[in-house]
């Protein structure tokens, strides 16, 4: 059986290898991944994100748990980490992160590198997310770095976006309102047994409520949680559950299928040209536009067009 049939029916060690593979950009992943793209469009896609430090880890842990107590046969978890500057890997474990679920063979989950992506996710994010629909897994948690209003990507990869706020968590309720609550689909306060725990929800309601309506007119679920102790688990899931029957029923789950393609497409033939056209470049003329940016002579997009134009 090639890797791709070893995915499809279940070995999690032939999907580990995918998905090496297709993070280290490795010709055989994106074959392999050929094989299985007819295969995947099945999963839930649940990307989960907001700033440091307020649980979306243990959020993301119990909100697994919930869906294989309910019976899904397989899920998995994403979870993208900071790059190591030395190993150029994923600085935290996903053993240390969902030690709890480790013991379930019905939980897969996986930790890479954002490797310095602004967004919170690496280009091959998106493969990675395949691999793990093509395996069969019903539902995808997608849990990004938590870099703050930067971290939009999550808003074109998944199909239901889950943004986490805390008590206590300073001016990070100004950043939400000023950017990132408007990629949410459902909004969660954590630690919502913290004291001033109802200051910060009062603060996202009324965020919600000035907000512009949302084209299709879904509107934001707010819930509490304690994730911790598992407390709101029940109410964030049927949120969750529920905006995936409005993108089913509404349409707009087809129309963000096709935005996500279309990103996704302009995306590769970016990075697939800007490597063709470096390769075609004769030597040292990229290192002289480099040179040329860093000793201020020439501007970035001047430094651009001269290589386009074949000039310098």
């Amino acid at each position: 059986m090639s890797l791709a049939e070893n995915v499809l029916a279940g070995d999690r060690r032939s999907l580990a290898r995918l998905l090496t593979w297709l993070e280290e950009e490795d010709p055989r992943g994106d074959s392999a991944l050929a094989e299985l793209f007819s295969h995947t469009g099945s999963a839930h896609r649940v990307g989960v994100t907001g700033p440091p430090g307020t649980g979306k880890s243990t959020l993301v842990n119990q909100a697994a748990a919930w869906c294989r107590k309910r019976g899904e046969p397989r899920v998995a978890v994403l979870a993208v980490d900071p790059t190591s500057p030395f190993s150029g890997g994923a600085i935290l474990g996903d053993r240390i992160r969902m030690r709890d679920l480790a013991g379930d063979e019905g939980i897969f989950i996986r930790s890479m590198a954002s490797r310095g992506a602004l967004g919170g996710l690496s280009r091959r994010s998106g493969d990675l997310i395949e691999a793990l629909d093509a395996a069969g897994h019903t539902r995808i948690f997608i849990e990004t770095v938590g870099a703050g209003q930067a971290e939009v990507d999550i808003a074109r990869m998944a199909d239901t976006t889950v943004v986490v706020e805390a008590p206590g968590m300073g001016d990070d309720i100004q950043a939400l309102k000023a950017g990132i609550l408007e990629i949410a689909d459902v909004l969660v306060v954590n630690k919502s047994d913290l004291p001033g725990a109802a200051a910060a929800e009062r603060a996202l309601r009324s965020s919600l409520e000035l907000a512009s309506a949302r084209p299709g007119g879904w509107e934001p679920a707010l819930v509490a949680t304690a994730a911790e102790t598992g407390q709101g688990i029940d109410e964030l899931m049927a949120a969750i559950d529920g905006h995936r029957a409005y993108l089913r029923d509404s349409g707009e789950g087809e129309r963000r299928r096709r935005a996500r393609a279309e990103a996704r497409l302009e995306n590769e033939l970016r990075h697939a040209l800007t490597d063709r056209f470096r390769r075609g470049l004769s030597d040292g003329r990229y290192e002289a536009a480099v040179d040329a940016v860093a000793e201020r002579r020439r501007t970035p997009s001047q430094a651009a067009e001269d290589l386009i134009q074949g000039r310098g």
